[in-house]
């Protein structure tokens, strides 16, 4: 019999896999609809949908292997990292989908709410008042006018999967809609470093690394509290925290 594998789980939802299949269990239909029809839409390879019963989600399995996880060593060749830019570059150059994504928000509702998540991060002790400073001005780069694209909306680099070289599949849909594009490479990107340049590469427009840089500060001080709170360490090596170290 095959063996259950959690893969990720919270108070929100949770993904099991379970031989050939995963399954997504997750009680907002709202979000299940909208991953089911992003990957109906988006112009990249998506898994199968083997069938719905709410509140679950099956979906078949993707060849080949993640290039890795956030707080793990980085995998693939150069050139994998390359074909996964590459296959960004698609789903952004792809026709608007109909709904707004995580990384579609306003400039102004986004700066408030990092600031009043700056103000927790200091009050409750959470990080050292000067790490917060400096990487809330580092995230001024990415509160900025954009042009909305097709965006995947959390693309964590566990979500891509390649087989040598190939894209064989992106996974987690859930977020996905109109948004920034930068958002998307500095999440592929975030505790990756190393890998951007390569990324851009398969991109092949012209990236500003600064905006890139400024999303991973932004994105990491809003997440920080929320990770502690369910069960995740963002403290962990390479993890959330590493990152806004590396900003001072």
């Amino acid at each position: 019999m095959d063996e259950v594998e959690v893969v990720v789980a919270h108070s929100e939802r949770a993904t099991l896999r379970v031989g050939e299949v995963f399954l997504k269990v997750d009680a907002d239909q709202g979000r299940v609809d909208a991953e089911v029809e992003s990957m109906s839409l988006a112009p990249v390879p998506t898994p199968e949908v083997l069938w719905r019963k709410p509140p679950v989600l099956a979906l078949a399995a993707l060849p080949g292997t993640t290039l890795g996880r956030l707080g793990g060593p980085s995998t693939g060749s150069p050139m994998a990292w390359a074909a996964a830019g590459a296959a960004i570059r698609k789903l952004h150059d792809a026709p608007l989908p109909p709904r707004p994504g995580r990384a579609d928000r306003s400039t102004a509702a986004l700066a408030a709410e990092l600031d009043d998540e700056c103000e927790r991060l200091v009050t409750n002790r959470v990080l050292p008042a000067d790490l917060v400073t400096r990487n809330r001005q580092v995230a001024e780069a990415a509160l900025r006018l954009w042009t909305p694209a097709f965006t995947h909306g959390d693309l964590q680099i566990a979500h891509v999967f390649v087989d040598g070289d190939e894209v064989t599949g992106i996974i987690g849909w859930s977020e996905a809609g109109r948004g920034d594009a930068l958002y998307d490479l500095a999440t592929f990107t975030l505790g990756h470093e190393e890998h951007l340049d390569d990324v851009v590469v398969g991109h092949g427009t012209d990236v500003d690394l600064d905006v890139i840089r400024a999303w991973w500060s932004l994105w990491s001080l809003l997440v920080v509290r929320w990770l502690a709170e369910h069960g995740f360490d963002p403290f962990a090596p390479r993890c959330e925290v590493d990152v806004l170290r590396s900003r001072m």
